[in-house]
């Protein structure tokens, strides 16, 4: 699959995931196949104005390349001078974020507020295309709410102003993350424009990403929530995708190691005290579903350190082994008192 002139390895896309998405986990999905990452959303305005974390943000190494950065903002010029600038990072393509539905970006008329604003929204994709050496991608949802699904008339003015592809997020920003996902407007929004279609929202497992590819003809899946504590999802829905293989999960004591290296990796780039603070929620993902999970989030949410973490493993393996030998799961793994990330 081509973005532009950039070449992807196969049509399995990470999505961008505000304060998760990082440098450490990105390495890590493409290890298990994904074909193309893009990062963190940043701020158009704090990057042109010298803040220095949304600088931060916009490094990619070359374990994870080909790769995107995203921006967001409301100001044309800004979001020119923004990819000029980002430049400097030597991305492989740049997206423009229409769909962050969090109220500190859409209040300000960012993100997923574009979609009321066709027009403006045209006037920001015409000048990053115009400012960017690299191809330019759009991501929104299928609308503000169900009154005003406007995804094929965006879509269609993303590949008028010169965008390379579009991802559409088979949700309204009223939804936020509840399902149902509207595989409908993905499809028409593929049968309306030339340029590849991304179907994003709710890939899980592989029935969903299967389900997204059939339901809606789309060139690439991205996903995003599905792979948190679970990155080896990638290597799975290709698996199933090419061969028709319905991979299992690791078993847990792989899936232990792979945390361990996940966060050992994190603190390598962050420092311990940022790294821990950060991996703490990664963990936490990584030990959901399993025997006496509440009381092991608990636990993760205390960890300073990684003889910390590896002392955290090695009880979650021991305590799976013995209820294996017959203890009953606590309600947190029958599905209770779970909230979506």
């Amino acid at each position: 699959m081509k973005i532009g002139s950039i070449e992807i390895k196969n049509n399995l896309i990470l999505g961008p995931m505000a304060g998760v998405a990082d440098m450490a986990f990105r390495e890590l999905c493409v290890k298990f196949g994904a074909g193309f990452t893009v990062g963190e959303m940043v701020s158009a305005k704090g990057f042109t104005m010298g803040d220095r974390k949304s600088a931060e943000l916009l490094r990619l190494s070359d374990k994870e390349r080909p790769a995107g950065i995203q921006l967001f903002g409301t100001d044309p010029q800004i979001m020119a001078d923004a990819a000029k600038r980002a430049m400097a990072f030597a991305p492989d393509a740049m997206d423009i974020n229409m769909g962050c539905p969090a109220p500190k970006v859409a209040n300000t008329g960012a993100g997923s507020a574009l979609m009321k604003n066709l027009p403006l929204a045209k006037e920001i994709v015409r000048a990053v295309v115009k400012a960017s050496e690299v191809p330019v991608t759009v991501k929104f949802r299928t609308g503000w709410d169900s009154e005003s699904i406007c995804a094929v008339e965006l879509a269609k003015i993303c590949e008028g102003e010169g965008a390379a592809a579009v991802t559409v997020h088979g949700r309204t920003r009223q939804q936020m993350y509840a399902f149902p996902i509207d595989f409908d407007t993905i499809a028409q929004v593929k049968q309306a424009v030339s340029i590849p279609v991304v179907g994003n929202g709710g890939i899980r497992d592989v029935q969903s990403a299967a389900t997204m590819f059939y339901q809606t003809g789309c060139d690439a899946i991205m996903v995003a929530q599905g792979a948190l504590g679970k990155p080896w999802l990638f290597q799975q829905i290709a698996a199933y995708l090419n061969h028709t293989i319905v991979l299992p999960d690791p078993p847990l004591e792989q899936q232990m190691l792979y945390m361990i290296r996940h966060i050992e990796r994190i603190v390598a780039y962050k420092g311990e005290k940022v790294g821990m603070r950060e991996a703490r929620k990664h963990a936490a993902w990584y030990l959901k579903g399993n025997r006496g999970a509440a009381a092991y989030r608990r636990k993760c949410g205390e960890l300073e350190n990684i003889e910390q973490l590896k002392q955290l493993a090695a009880e979650v393996i021991a305590s799976q082994h013995l209820g294996e030998k017959g203890e009953k799961p606590d309600d947190d793994e029958k599905g209770k008192n779970r909230k979506e990330v």
